[in-house]
C-alpha cells in the first residue's frame, strides 16, 4: 500500500451526551482518504483537568485494533450457524483441542474473507484484531497445529454433507432466488513440489493463470443468479480438462438444489432448474447429460462456429430491450448442435462489437506484429542460423490465432539462413471484412423454448457472477485462494472449503447491503467495513494490571449504515 499524509486534526465523537476527542492523522490509502492513525485525547472535561495537572489525564499507551470487516463476518457466520452445523456433522473435536473443530475452519474462512494469511500467522494477524475481545477466543489457541488438527478432525465425506447444509441454510436465511444458477470453473496453481505423491488432485495442465510450470488445482463453482451465491463446488485434478467434470458439477447441483428445494417446501415435480454455461463445458454428452437430469440450460457457441447465422444482414436481427440491453439485437431461430435440433439465438452487441476491435487491434495485433518485427529485424542483420522450414515454423506460431491469420499476409524470401528477409503487412479488406462477420456477435442455444429472447439474455449474462467468483478468489487482498500452504489431498480439499465459504459469506453480505441500498464490490464493502476501527486506551495504576478503555473510530455515512446492517453495536465495546 502506498500512503500520501495529507492532514493531521482534532475529531469529536459524539456518544451519549458526551464528546470524546481523537488526534487524527487521514491519508489517501492506494488513492482512497482513510484514517491511518487515531489517538485518544479525551472529554473536554478531562482535556481541561489534564492541562491543570489533574483527572484521568492523557493515557499512558493507545492500542489501534481492526473491527469492522472482523465483526461482520463473524456476524454473518454466527447467524448461520457454521460453526455448530460442522461440529454437528464433525462429531466432538480430538482430545486436547483447544476449541471445537467448527470454531477452527469458521475462523480460517474468516481469515480468507478478511486477511488471507497463512495458519502459521494467523495468530499474530488476530492479535492485530478486537476478535478475541468478542468471540473470548484467545490467540494461545490459535497455533497452527491446531488448525491443521481440526482440518484432520473432518473427513471428505463429512465436508460434503456439512457443505450441503450450510447452502441449504444461506437459502433459507437469506430467501436466495436458486431457480436459474450459474457454472464455470477454472484452476489454481499451487508451490507443491513435483515429486510430493500425496496430493493427486494438483497435476499440472493448461493454466489459467499462465504458470504452467506449477501443479494446479481445479475447482467448479455453481452459483445463484440472485447474489452470485456458491451453492456447489468441486475440487478436481488441474491435468483434467473442464468439460470432463461437468457431469459430476450437475449430478452434485441435482442433489444439493433438491435438498434446498425440500427446505423451501416446494414440491419435486414443481422444482425447475436453469443451468447456464460458457462454451468450455460444450460436449454432446454434455447435453445429454443435462437432459437425462431434467434441467434446463442457457448455453453457447463461438460465432464463427456459425458461418451461416454470422453471415446473415442486420435487417435479420431486431432489438431485444432497449431499456435493459441498450443497442442488443438478435435473431431467434433453430439449428442443429450438439446432436439435437435446439433453440438459437445470434445476438449482436455494438458495445462488443467496439471491445473487440480495440482489443484485436491493441493487443493481439499489436503483439504478433512487434514478435513479427523483431524477427524481420534479426534476420535483416544476416546473424541468424536457422534453416528456412524453422523461421517458416516461428512465423506460423506467431500468426496462429485464428482472427490473425486472417489479416496478417507475410512473405519470406531467400533460401538460406543469412539471405532469409521477412515482409509482412494487415490485409484492411480482410481486417473490415473480419469485423463485419464475427465482432460483437453470440449465439446463445437454450432448452427454454417458450422464454422471451430478453429472459434468455438476462440468464446468459448471469454467467458473469460465475466469473466473478473466480476473479474475486484470484484476488490477493480479500476471499483469496491463496497462499495455500497444504501439500497432502486431504487439506487441500479442506483449504478449498474454507476459501468457497469465504466466498460465500462475502456474497451473502453483499446481497444485504445491495438490498439495504448500498450496491457495492466485495472489496469496497470490506474496505469500508474495515475503516471502522477499535481504539484500547491503557493508563496504568499504581498497581495491577492497566485499566482500559475502548471506543470506535470516527465514521462516515456509509459505516454507519453497514453498522446497522451488520448489527456490529452486539459486538461493540461497552462504555
Amino acid at each position: 500500500m502506498v500512503y500520501y499524509p495529507y492532514m493531521t486534526s482534532i475529531v469529536g465523537k459524539k456518544r451519549g451526551r458526551a464528546t470524546y476527542y481523537y488526534l487524527v492523522e487521514s491519508a489517501r490509502v492506494d488513492g482512497q482518504p482513510r484514517i491511518i492513525s487515531q489517538e485518544y485525547l479525551g472529554t473536554a472535561d478531562e482535556l481541561a483537568a489534564a492541562m491543570r495537572g489533574g483527572g484521568l489525564g492523557l493515557p499512558d499507551r493507545t492500542r489501534h485494533k481492526e473491527f469492522g470487516a472482523v465483526a461482520a463476518a463473524w456476524g454473518v457466520l454466527d447467524d448461520l450457524g457454521v460453526a455448530g452445523i460442522i461440529d454437528r456433522v464433525a462429531g466432538p473435536a480430538p482430545a486436547g483441542q483447544p476449541l471445537p473443530t467448527g470454531t477452527y475452519l469458521a475462523l480460517a474462512a474468516l481469515n480468507r474473507l478478511v486477511a488471507p494469511c497463512s495458519k502459521a500467522a494467523f495468530a499474530d494477524w488476530w492479535k492485530t484484531t478486537a476478535g478475541d475481545r468478542f468471540t473470548k477466543i484467545p490467540a494461545t489457541a490459535l497455533d497452527h497445529r491446531r488448525f491443521w488438527d481440526a482440518m484432520h478432525a473432518v473427513t471428505l465425506e463429512q465436508l460434503e454433507q456439512i457443505s450441503e447444509e450450510i447452502a441449504v441454510q444461506i437459502v433459507r436465511s437469506a430467501g436466495v432466488d436458486v431457480s436459474s444458477v450459474a457454472l464455470d470453473m477454472t484452476n489454481f496453481a499451487t508451490f507443491i513440489d513435483t515429486a510430493n505423491g500425496r496430493a493427486p488432485v494438483a497435476q499440472r495442465g493448461k493454466a489459467k493463470q499462465k504458470r504452467s510450470d506449477l501443479r494446479l488445482v481445479g475447482l467448479g463453482l455453481v452459483v445463484t443468479r440472485d447474489g452470485g451465491i456458491p451453492l456447489t463446488w468441486h475440487a478436481y485434478p488441474g491435468n483434467k480438462p473442464d468439460v470432463t467434470q461437468f457431469p459430476a458439477m450437475i449430478d452434485q447441483l441435482r442433489g444439493r438444489y433438491q435438498a434446498v428445494c425440500d427446505v423451501a417446501g416446494v414440491p419435486a415435480a414443481e422444482a425447475d432448474i436453469t443451468v447456464v454455461f460458457d462454451a468450455g463445458q460444450n460436449s454432446e454428452a454434455n447435453f445429454a447429460h443435462l437432459a437425462d437430469a431434467g434441467l434446463g440450460y442457457i448455453g453457447s457457441v463461438p460465432a464463427s462456429d456459425c458461418p451461416d447465422l454470422a453471415a446473415l444482414p442486420a435487417s435479420r436481427r431486431s432489438a431485444v430491450d432497449t431499456d435493459r440491453f441498450g443497442g442488443l439485437t438478435a435473431y431467434d431461430t433453430r439449428r442443429e448442435v450438439y446432436g439435437a435440433r435446439r433453440r438459437t439465438i445470434l445476438t449482436h452487441s455494438p458495445e462488443l462489437r467496439e471491445a473487440q476491435a480495440r482489443g484485436f487491434d491493441g493487443t493481439t495485433l499489436a503483439k504478433a506484429g512487434k514478435k513479427l518485427d523483431e524477427l524481420a529485424a534479426t534476420l535483416a542483420r544476416g546473424k541468424t542460423r536457422r534453416g528456412k522450414d524453422k523461421v517458416t515454423a516461428e512465423i506460423e506460431t506467431i500468426t496462429a490465432k485464428p482472427w490473425v491469420r486472417r489479416v496478417i499476409t507475410w512473405q519470406l524470401t531467400g533460401d538460406q539462413p543469412k539471405d532469409l528477409r521477412l515482409t509482412w503487412s494487415i490485409d484492411p479488406d480482410a481486417r473490415a471484412a473480419l469485423e463485419q462477420e464475427l465482432f460483437g456477435k453470440h449465439v446463445l442455444i437454450t432448452s427454454h423454448d417458450d422464454w422471451p429472447v430478453p429472459e434468455v439474455v438476462a440468464g446468459y449474462r448471469s454467467q458473469s457472477e460465475a466469473e466473478f467468483s473466480f476473479r474475486q478468489m484470484k484476488d490477493t487482498r480479500v476471499v483469496s485462494f491463496s497462499p495455500m500452504r497444504h501439500w497432502t489431498e486431504h487439506n487441500i480439499r479442506v483449504h478449498v472449503f474454507t476459501c468457497v465459504l469465504a466466498l460465500q459469506i462475502a456474497h451473502l453480505m453483499r446481497l444485504r447491503a445491495a438490498r439495504a441500498g448500498l450496491r457495492m464490490s466485495v472489496r469496497e464493502l470490506l474496505r469500508d467495513l474495515g475503516g471502522i476501527g477499535e481504539t484500547v486506551l491503557l493508563y496504568h495504576g499504581d498497581r495491577g494490571r492497566p485499566r482500559a478503555h475502548r471506543m470506535l473510530t470516527e465514521t462516515s455515512a456509509v459505516q454507519d449504515k453497514l453498522a446497522g446492517i451488520f448489527s456490529l453495536a452486539r459486538y461493540a465495546p461497552k462504555r
